[in-house]
């Protein structure tokens, strides 16, 4: 599948986790100028909130406070203005307050994707390090509840749990970048592998749609993976570039571009916020708001 790709907004750097605001402007974690971005249909590109530190991803809540992941080890890449691994919140005016810095006792260590489910509650992925030779870290799944206490879910190998999403039966799925595979936790907190997607195709972060599928962005694939709720592979769209992460809004998927495959030491700011009608809206995202 291949569509036109219209480009809302360019030299960002590392652009992630996007959401579509009530008014049509879209955030996202523009994480080397460590704030939550936004795009603005009539002005552009600008600054939403200054985080500080490197966040990585951005969901609205219920309260209009847009709830974001801070996730310091991005590659090599350090942050100008460190902040400690956290979940923090950006009011609509810019003020930004952190809301949890561990669960359970346990201090987090890279926080990357998040989503609110049915309950109200706010799940999240913790990475760990992406260098899993030299740092192995273990992965956790985590929920806050309304109150503001975190508890994991899950603690992983080092897998690198990466994108998250909440399914309406309260299931979470969240996608692993080493194993390639697409895991589903029900609500009984029985777990079952529902996808591994093919060599090269790295999932990233993903969304659901209107029908249940999984629209997963791949690095290094030049695309989004589709896959049914079963896992049954359906179809993989063309976009070029390097996909990170996407958002529904309407008909459209609205999509992080890192614009390279350079991991290095440099600070490519050649992101990109895409735009390509896929004919099919979103499953409404659920939205919640921590005490």
């Amino acid at each position: 599948m291949k569509k036109p790709i219209t480009v809302l907004a360019e030299g960002l750097g590392h652009p992630e986790g996007p959401d579509v605001l009530p008014d049509g402007r879209v955030v996202f974690a523009n994480t080397y100028a460590s704030e939550i971005g936004v795009w603005d249909p009539k002005r552009g590109k600008g600054t939403y909130a200054f985080t500080g530190g490197g966040p990585n991803a951005a969901v609205l809540g219920s309260n209009g406070w847009v709830y974001s992941t801070q996730c310091p080890t991005v590659g090599k890449w350090v942050a100008p203005e460190r902040r400690p691994p956290s979940i923090q919140r950006s009011s609509p005016t810019g003020k930004v307050e952190i809301v949890a810095t561990e669960a359970d006792g346990i201090r987090f260590n890279a926080p990357n994707d998040l989503t609110f489910g049915p309950d109200g509650r706010l799940y999240f992925t913790d990475s760990g390090d992406w260098d899993a030779v030299a740092k192995p870290d273990p992965g956790y799944i985590v929920a806050i509840e309304t109150d503001g206490t975190a508890h994991i879910l899950e603690e992983l190998a080092p897998v690198y749990p990466n994108g998250i999403v909440a399914e309406p039966d309260g299931s979470i799925v969240w996608v692993e970048s080493y194993t390639l595979n697409v895991v589903r936790r029900r609500p009984d907190g029985s777990k079952t592998v529902i996808h591994t997607l093919p060599g090269g195709h790295i999932p990233d972060g993903f969304k659901i749609d209107a029908n249940g599928n999984f629209w997963i962005t791949t690095f290094g694939s030049g695309g989004v993976d589709v896959i049914a709720k079963d896992g049954t592979p359906i179809d993989f769209l063309e976009t070029g570039g390097v996909m990170l992460n996407c958002v529904f809004g309407g008909t459209s998927l609205y999509l992080c571009d890192f614009g390279t495959t350079d991991t290095g030491d440099a600070t490519p700011m050649f992101g990109r916020l895409v735009r390509v009608d896929v004919g099919v809206a979103g499953m409404p995202q659920f939205r919640g708001a921590i005490g």
